[in-house]
Formats: structure tokens, C-alpha cells, sequence
């Protein structure tokens, strides 16, 4: 099945998957979505796709926080970079 980011609390929500499944699939949203995106995207479109990143990287901190501190740190690392 496949599953959008309009799943991500369905995922998290899920007894019978492990943690490590729960991350691997919202992971697999993500990139999708990044791989979706084109030279030609909108600066709207960019925007939308790294506020739903954003909610699957806290949606991974919840579920395992190792996870999604690192991936937070490394979206607030690319923010500043992007900034200067």
C-alpha cells in the first residue's frame, strides 16, 4: 500500500509495526516527495514540501527521538547554511 503524508499520524499510530518500520515508511514519504520536485518547482511548492518534511521528522522524533534529532539537526543545519 502506498502511503502520503496524510498518513503520518495513521503510521505512528500503528501497534502491530515496529518502530524501525513506522520510520523506514514515513522516511520513504519524504523522499518522495523530495523527488518529486523539479528544477522547474515553485518556490511555494519547495516550501510546502519542507514544512510536511518538518512534520515527519517530529512525527519520527515521537516514535524514536535518536532518529529524528539527527534528522531535525541536520534540517536546522541546512536552514542556517541556506541563510548565510
Amino acid at each position: 500500500m502506498k502511503y502520503t503524508h496524510e498518513d503520518i499520524s495513521k503510521i505512528v499510530g500503528f501497534k502491530t509495526w515496529t518502530i524501525r518500520k513506522k520510520v523506514d515508511t514515513l522516511l520513504e514519504i519524504d523522499v518522495l516527495l523530495y523527488c518529486n520536485l523539479g528544477l522547474e518547482s515553485k518556490d511555494s511548492e519547495k516550501k510546502k514540501v519542507k514544512a510536511i518534511s518538518r512534520k515527519i521528522y517530529k512525527a519520527i522524533s515521537s516514535i524514536s527521538p535518536a532518529d529524528g534529532y539527527m534528522l531535525e539537526a541536520h534540517m536546522n543545519e541546512k536552514d542556517l547554511t541556506e541563510a548565510s
